[in-house]
């Protein structure tokens, strides 16, 4: 008896030590996967050039733009990316764009409001049912809110049980069983 839990410690820290430092240095030189926005540092004010224009509040400094987006030390298994910008405080779901082809690691400003964009070429976006109804990107509605876009580099070239009818919901849900690696930032309105 004594033998065997010898035995099993043994292992025991074979397997933690397996999973320590060393493991998490084994590939000193690859960055950790990150997501960053020229537009606004993680955890910063988001500018009001990506709030949403359906607020009714008639600012024309709101221009409901998608923010630009660089993401860097994706997993060389990624087959494709996925961006999903949530309401923290609500939980509701502004913006799905999937599809976006491995070779990419970025978006530019103001991406256009349709099913299947110019840029990233290839790529689809969900439909939003909310203040406004509209494929594409709804920024930032409320005030006072924490918003958090997640890149998801994915398992799949291509979401196919997806169409121009999917809801944000399932897109997320498609876009959860395919990630493999995922990179947030943080902005409030």
């Amino acid at each position: 008896m004594r033998r065997t839990r010898i035995a099993l410690f043994a292992l025991l820290v074979l397997c933690a030590a397996s999973f320590g430092p060393a493991a998490a240095s084994a590939n000193p030189g690859r960055a950790a996967f990150a997501l960053s926005s020229a537009a606004f540092a993680d955890g910063g004010m988001i500018p009001k050039v990506h709030d949403c224009a359906s607020s009714g509040d008639g600012d024309p400094g709101k221009k409901n733009e998608s923010p630009p987006l660089a993401w860097s030390g994706a997993p060389e298994q990624a087959k494709s990316y996925a961006i999903v910008l949530h309401d923290l405080d609500n939980g509701i779901i502004h913006w799905v764009v999937y599809d976006i082809p491995a070779n990419i690691a970025g978006l530019p400003q103001n991406i256009d409001h349709a099913y299947q964009p110019t840029v990233p070429a290839g790529s689809r976006q969900a439909y939003y049912r909310g203040s406004a109804n509209f494929f594409g990107y709804q920024g930032p509605c409320t005030t006072n809110h924490t918003y958090e876009w997640a890149v998801h580099a994915l398992n799949k070239e291509s979401l196919t049980e997806l169409g121009s009818a999917s809801s944000t919901q399932a897109a997320e849900a498609a876009i959860d069983a395919a990630t493999i690696a995922t990179a947030s930032l943080r902005g409030s309105s």
